[in-house]
């Protein structure tokens, strides 16, 4: 019998060698690659850009002189505002401009100044709002696939319109045959989705301490389904929401503020904790 010699061997396996050094360099480059998505995804930061409004651009130039937004002061030397959350609150008292903002915003983006779809058409009072000649929006790569403004003040006349549009293969949902609260939340049902952009203006008007859970509810679905929300509140219920982005339109140039510093937030809490303290300096010069 005839054994192979310990040279031959030798040569057989020092053949092989650079076979399994390609093999090996090859393994140590996905599980490079592989620790690369592990880290990244670690590390990932909120994509701006996988927002449908990333935020607005003012120019005052193309504002008239004679412009009441000129004298809002929440808008005195505002050049940009950058939206990078799902959610963006304006908050501030009434008459400092959130709700002028946001309707700009609305109509800049083609829905109607009232409230609706973009496929609302239709006006019970003619004005435009002037903003929306100062403004510029910022969009992502993303576009939405549906959207939806919602305004408290017009509800009832976007009630009324969307019974209008209806026919046969679009029934009308009857809002008016229900409650103000429970219409409004069943528009936030029939309309509210994944990958929409929607605009409320208020929503908490027309409802209930635990109806605006149930909205607050609502919005988290829908922001995990890639959904983006613009909002004006009051409402410490709703400004709430975790990771949502408020901006503060009181004590000057609209800036970002925590939910702790909203005066929502600060005067329900001083209100609550000490209610017969504040009604007494409250009620205490009444005749």
């Amino acid at each position: 019998m005839q054994y192979p010699s310990p040279d031959s061997n030798l040569n057989s396996r020092i053949s092989y060698l650079p076979f399994i050094a390609d093999c090996l360099n090859h393994l140590m480059s996905i599980f490079l690659y592989v620790m690369f998505l592990v880290v990244t995804r670690k590390e990932k930061k909120p994509d701006m850009n996988s927002q449908f409004i990333q935020g607005i651009q003012f120019d005052w130039n193309n504002l008239d002189e004679d412009s009441y937004v000129r004298d809002i002061q929440a808008f005195q030397g505002l050049e940009t505002l950058k939206f990078s959350q799902p959610v963006t609150f304006f908050a501030g008292e009434n008459g400092s401009g959130k709700s002028t903002l946001l309707e700009a915003i609305a109509v800049a983006h083609g829905f109607n100044s009232e409230g609706g779809t973009k496929n609302y058409a239709f006006s019970t009072y003619d004005e435009y709002p002037e903003l929306c000649d100062a403004i510029r929006l910022s969009k992502g790569y993303r576009k939405e696939k549906w959207g939806y403004f919602l305004r408290a003040e017009s509800f009832y006349n976007v009630a009324t319109q969307e019974e209008q549009y209806a026919d046969v293969e679009h029934p009308s949902a009857e809002y008016h045959k229900q409650s103000h609260g429970e219409s409004f939340l069943a528009l936030v049902h029939d309309n509210f989705g994944a990958n929409g952009l929607y605009l409320l203006d208020e929503p908490e008007a027309a409802l209930s301490p635990q109806r605006q859970l149930t909205l607050l509810w609502e919005i988290v679905r829908c922001v995990k389904q890639g959904a983006q929300f613009i909002i004006a509140s009051h409402s410490p219920i709703l400004l709430g929401i975790p990771d949502a982005e408020i901006y503060c339109f009181d004590k000057g140039p609209v800036h970002r503020c925590s939910y702790e510093e909203t005066d929502s937030y600060q005067i329900t809490e001083l209100f609550i904790n000490h209610r017969e303290e504040v009604l007494k300096k409250l009620l205490a010069n009444q005749n």
